[in-house]
């Protein structure tokens, strides 16, 4: 095919050993679905396209067209192309781009575009290196990342690029796309035919990843081929998928939501919506780890003193993980997300150290009161110590704070669980210690 990337390499074999969505790559942005709002008559890749080419960060989810584009635009900018990936590149393989892109300019007056997949992989000091050759346009560095890069890339990187943002195709997208595609399957594939639920099945699974569509379709006209099968069916669709069923994105977007996803529900008291999150990450390849640690926090942050063995169920299915593994760890986590998810929920440890934060700020540099400090280093101290266990009920009505501080008030116990009886002895508590100092102040 004209113009086509694989016909630069000059291998016309690797084009018949490479994988469908590789082989059916649009060549041109017209052919490029579901960033209408990108390659239409306004968007920013047509005008790109029309030159001149700059820096530009390209984020989204997979499979949505990053770096098609690139190579698109590329082409038809006659830039020369060079692809690199930052998980197995590093700032030698920079470098000698860099150099090449020298050598490119000086003899055939020619410009190189460098194809950074994966760029929110680079350290920030790897980022650097790339400021000065962007800088000075050696070569146009298109960057693609399904992070956000407002939180993955350097500040002064971002400065010198366009960031371009790619969404997710939507199933109608996806099912344009199959269609497309299998209109043209003589050229990749023997006639056959296909149910037409087939491919709106596949549009409403793969997450708006059209890459994955294809590889699905690919799978498929494998599987009617070993079968001798002259249609593909729903029922070859749901053996095929077995590969795909809980796909996810552990280091993108989808980690966050599904873990998002997971402790909302836990905090909404769902365990039924709890379980199935954590089985949909553990099943996509989610660090086991990463699980438990969410659940630690989420037993402080929203059950706390509501239920305070939260956090001792969550630390114990973090000791069976490290202790016997998957998959038997699957049952001790799961017994800790029901348990989180319908113990009872409180966040007054967190509002407390939010109230902490602005109490540090307001007085940060109180003295301790006499009677509190270590007599061991200074016996000059005399300020009198009484010992609570010596009182009745093991509590005396002295107080702890600075004298600028008397009164405070941080911690506001909810009435959920057991904290509502923790709450009825500290408000005892409370009044005692304003009845004792009457000239205490309000600074809760």
């Amino acid at each position: 095919m004209p113009g086509d990337l694989f016909s630069d390499w000059g291998d016309e074999r690797r084009r018949e050993a490479a994988p469908l969505p590789s082989r059916l790559r649009p060549t041109t942005l017209d052919e490029v679905v579901g960033q209408e709002h990108l390659t239409g008559d306004e968007g920013i890749l047509t005008a790109m396209a029309r030159g001149p080419l700059r820096s530009s960060i390209f984020y989204g989810p997979p499979g949505t067209g990053k770096t098609t584009v690139a190579q698109i635009l590329s082409r038809q900018q006659n830039l020369a192309y060079v692809a690199l990936s930052a998980v197995a590149s590093g700032i030698a393989e920079i470098r000698k781009v860099a150099d090449q892109a020298h050598e490119r300019w000086d003899l055939l007056g020619r410009g190189t575009v460098l194809f950074l997949d994966e760029i929110h992989r680079f350290s920030k000091s790897q980022q650097d290196v790339l400021l000065p050759y962007v800088e000075d346009g050696l070569f146009v560095l298109l960057g693609a990342t399904t992070e956000n890069p407002w939180v993955s890339l350097n500040n002064a990187l971002l400065s010198r690029c366009l960031l371009i943002e790619f969404r997710a195709l939507t199933p109608a997208s996806i099912e344009k796309l199959l269609n497309r595609v299998w209109d043209r399957r003589t050229a990749w594939w023997h006639e056959a035919s296909v149910q037409p639920s087939v491919f709106a099945a596949i549009a409403h699974r793969v997450a708006g990843d059209a890459r994955l569509a294809l590889t699905v379709v690919e799978r498929l006209t494998v599987l009617a081929d070993g079968r001798q099968a002259t249609q593909i069916t729903e029922e070859m669709l749901q053996a095929v998928w077995q590969d795909f069923a809980h796909y996810y994105d552990a280091q993108g977007d989808l980690h966050y939501d599904f873990a998002s996803a997971f402790i909302k529900s836990i905090r909404g008291s769902d365990p039924d919506a709890a379980l199935y999150w954590m089985g949909r990450m553990l099943k996509g390849g989610e660090d086991p780890r990463f699980i438990v640690r969410r659940l630690l926090i989420h037993a402080a942050e929203d059950v706390g003193l509501a239920d305070p063995m939260a956090l001792v169920v969550a630390h114990a299915a973090s000791w069976a993980l490290e202790t016997v593994g998957l998959p038997e760890a699957r049952i001790p986590m799961a017994q800790a997300v029901l348990y989180l998810s319908m113990a009872p929920k409180s966040n007054s440890v967190v509002q407390a150290l939010e109230a902490l934060d602005e109490a540090l700020k307001r007085w940060p540099d109180e003295p301790v009161p006499q009677e509190l400090r270590d007599r061991h280093y200074n016996p000059r101290i005399t300020a009198p110590y009484r010992y609570p266990h010596t009182a009745p009920d093991h509590f005396l009505p002295d107080a702890h704070l600075p004298l600028a501080l008397l009164g405070l008030e941080l911690y506001h116990p909810s009435n959920q669980g057991q904290e509502a009886t923790s709450a009825d002895r500290l408000q005892k508590w409370r009044r005692r210690r304003r009845e004792a100092a009457p000239g205490m102040t309000d600074n809760g």
